[in-house]
């Protein structure tokens, strides 16, 4: 007797029961049952563009950050007695975030680390690039941890992730102050440069810290940012020294 509340798969010869109502094609059902799950068989073309348009999208998230229809530029979403709502945007921004990855953070990292080590004095290239490729990972991962012993819900890598993004603009700073240097600034130099990473730190640490700001309590929420401010103003601090 065939099992008539099983699946259709379980019943091959096509026969429903006992009623010999239906058919039920048997090479159909395998090739559902056995179609595969991954983008193994996709173009290697198309795969690498899409995770180039993944990258691309965080990145613009992260110049173009949460928007909030209150004062302070968003940093009042992390203050201890403010419960915010999101809007729609926002909201969409939170749930794009929350898709992960660690190339986009890794070309970011690789890029601040490469620039820093081509200004570095000679022999010391490799020590300066070993050294904001630690700096960036070690950083977002200490960060993370204390948002997590915090209380705070979001998820170790997500959170990295979000850090490593967010290294984006200290890197625009320092293609920027390098640019600077070509001009016949004198005296000005330094200022210029302590503006553009002014500016640059000020995008970063807002564009983390709302984020990750969400997932803390509202009592804690200062706590698990400024380990956010070190972080970032160490970043500055080695751009600025090299």
């Amino acid at each position: 007797m065939m099992n008539q509340g099983g699946p259709q798969w379980a019943n091959p010869e096509g026969v429903n029961g006992n009623n010999g109502t239906g058919t039920v094609n048997a090479s159909q059902h395998e090739a559902e049952l056995f179609a595969p799950l991954s983008t193994i068989d996709e173009p290697i073309k198309e795969t690498i563009m899409r995770d180039v348009r993944a990258v691309a999208s965080k990145l613009k998230v992260v110049l173009l950050p949460m928007e909030r229809s209150i004062p302070y530029g968003g940093y009042a979403g992390v203050s201890q007695s403010e419960n915010v709502e999101l809007t729609d945007r926002d909201k969409e921004i939170i749930q794009r975030l929350k898709d992960w990855d660690l190339w986009g953070p890794l070309v970011v990292c690789l890029a601040l680390a490469v620039l820093l080590s081509f200004k570095a004095p000679a022999g010391q290239a490799a020590l300066v690039f070993a050294a904001v490729f630690c700096a960036v990972w070690l950083g977002s991962a200490v960060v993370t941890i204390n948002a997590q012993l915090l209380g705070g819900t979001i998820s170790f890598f997500q959170s990295v992730c979000v850090l490593g993004y967010c290294v984006f603009p200290m890197t625009m700073a320092a293609v920027v102050v390098d640019l600077f240097k070509l001009l016949p600034l004198k005296g000005l130099a330094f200022l210029v440069d302590l503006a553009v990473l002014a500016a640059a730190f000020l995008w970063s640490t807002r564009a983390s810290a709302v984020f990750i700001g969400q997932y803390v309590v509202a009592s804690r929420r200062v706590l698990a940012v400024f380990p956010v401010l070190f972080f970032y103003i160490f970043l500055a601090w080695l751009i600025l020294l090299f």
